[in-house]
Protein backbone atom coordinates (compact mmCIF):
# COMPACT_ATOMS: atom_id res chain seq x y z
CA UNK A 1 0.00 0.00 0.00
CA UNK A 2 1.61 3.26 -0.86
CA UNK A 3 1.60 5.53 1.84
CA UNK A 4 3.90 9.16 1.85
CA UNK A 5 4.80 11.87 3.79
CA UNK A 6 4.39 14.63 1.31
CA UNK A 7 6.85 16.76 3.41
CA UNK A 8 9.57 14.50 3.92
CA UNK A 9 9.30 13.21 0.49
CA UNK A 10 10.19 17.19 -0.68
CA UNK A 11 13.25 18.19 -2.65
CA UNK A 12 14.08 21.68 -3.62
CA UNK A 13 16.58 22.34 -6.19
CA UNK A 14 18.53 25.73 -6.72
CA UNK A 15 17.94 26.10 -10.38
CA UNK A 16 14.21 25.43 -11.24
CA UNK A 17 11.62 24.13 -9.39
CA UNK A 18 11.93 20.27 -8.46
CA UNK A 19 8.97 18.01 -9.73
CA UNK A 20 9.52 14.97 -7.55
CA UNK A 21 6.88 11.63 -8.54
CA UNK A 22 5.16 9.72 -5.68
CA UNK A 23 2.90 7.66 -7.97
CA UNK A 24 2.10 7.05 -11.73
CA UNK A 25 -0.04 5.09 -13.89
CA UNK A 26 -1.74 4.58 -17.42
CA UNK A 27 -5.00 6.86 -15.94
CA UNK A 28 -2.75 9.41 -13.53
CA UNK A 29 0.00 10.92 -11.52
CA UNK A 30 0.19 12.36 -8.55
CA UNK A 31 3.34 14.65 -7.72
CA UNK A 32 4.92 17.19 -5.42
CA UNK A 33 6.44 20.67 -7.13
CA UNK A 34 8.98 22.13 -4.26
CA UNK A 35 9.63 25.68 -5.61
CA UNK A 36 12.16 27.83 -3.77
CA UNK A 37 10.97 31.71 -3.55
CA UNK A 38 11.37 32.87 -7.26
CA UNK A 39 10.71 29.64 -9.10
CA UNK A 40 8.09 29.05 -11.73
CA UNK A 41 6.06 26.75 -13.73
CA UNK A 42 5.90 28.02 -17.72
CA UNK A 43 2.02 28.81 -18.50
CA UNK A 44 1.04 26.04 -20.37
CA UNK A 45 -2.25 23.77 -21.33
CA UNK A 46 -2.97 19.98 -21.59
CA UNK A 47 -5.46 19.55 -24.28
CA UNK A 48 -7.44 16.03 -22.42
CA UNK A 49 -5.67 16.39 -19.04
CA UNK A 50 -6.89 18.09 -15.67
CA UNK A 51 -4.58 19.08 -13.28
CA UNK A 52 -5.03 19.69 -9.43
CA UNK A 53 -2.78 21.90 -7.48
CA UNK A 54 -2.94 21.64 -3.85
CA UNK A 55 -0.46 24.00 -1.04
CA UNK A 56 0.72 21.71 1.64
CA UNK A 57 3.38 24.18 2.69
CA UNK A 58 4.25 27.78 2.00
CA UNK A 59 2.12 29.77 -0.21
CA UNK A 60 1.83 29.72 -4.47
CA UNK A 61 0.78 31.65 -6.97
CA UNK A 62 -1.58 30.03 -9.75
CA UNK A 63 -2.33 31.19 -12.75
CA UNK A 64 -5.92 29.48 -14.42
CA UNK A 65 -6.61 31.15 -17.44
CA UNK A 66 -6.76 35.00 -17.49
CA UNK A 67 -6.97 34.89 -13.48
CA UNK A 68 -4.22 34.36 -11.02
CA UNK A 69 -4.78 33.86 -7.44
CA UNK A 70 -2.16 33.30 -4.36
CA UNK A 71 -3.53 29.66 -2.86
CA UNK A 72 -2.36 29.09 1.34
CA UNK A 73 -2.10 25.47 2.39
CA UNK A 74 -4.62 23.44 2.42
CA UNK A 75 -6.41 25.34 -0.39
CA UNK A 76 -6.41 24.20 -4.09
CA UNK A 77 -7.40 25.06 -7.73
CA UNK A 78 -8.44 23.05 -10.78
CA UNK A 79 -6.96 23.35 -14.18
CA UNK A 80 -9.48 21.97 -16.71
CA UNK A 81 -8.38 20.34 -19.24
CA UNK A 82 -7.72 23.14 -22.45
CA UNK A 83 -7.22 26.11 -19.66
CA UNK A 84 -3.63 27.52 -19.47
CA UNK A 85 -1.68 27.16 -16.15
CA UNK A 86 1.22 27.43 -13.92
CA UNK A 87 1.98 27.85 -10.74
CA UNK A 88 4.84 30.46 -9.26
CA UNK A 89 6.44 30.80 -5.65
CA UNK A 90 6.15 34.60 -4.93
CA UNK A 91 6.92 34.44 -1.63
CA UNK A 92 9.59 34.56 0.56
CA UNK A 93 9.65 30.92 1.69
CA UNK A 94 9.23 27.79 0.08
CA UNK A 95 6.33 26.37 -1.60
CA UNK A 96 5.37 22.72 -1.64
CA UNK A 97 2.54 21.85 -3.80
CA UNK A 98 0.87 18.19 -4.13
CA UNK A 99 -0.25 18.17 -8.18
CA UNK A 100 -2.33 15.24 -9.61
CA UNK A 101 -3.00 14.82 -13.70
CA UNK A 102 -5.49 13.09 -15.26
CA UNK A 103 -5.22 10.95 -17.67
CA UNK A 104 -1.64 10.39 -17.46
CA UNK A 105 -0.32 13.05 -20.38
CA UNK A 106 2.08 10.42 -21.43
CA UNK A 107 -0.60 7.52 -21.87
CA UNK A 108 -3.22 9.62 -23.76
CA UNK A 109 -6.82 8.93 -23.16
Amino acid sequence: MPIFNLIDAAEFQGDKLRKKNLFSSRRMFFDIYCLEPGQEQSLHSHTDNDKIYLVLQGQAEVTLGAERTTLHPYEAAVASAGMTHGIANRSPDRAIVAVVMAPHPSFGK
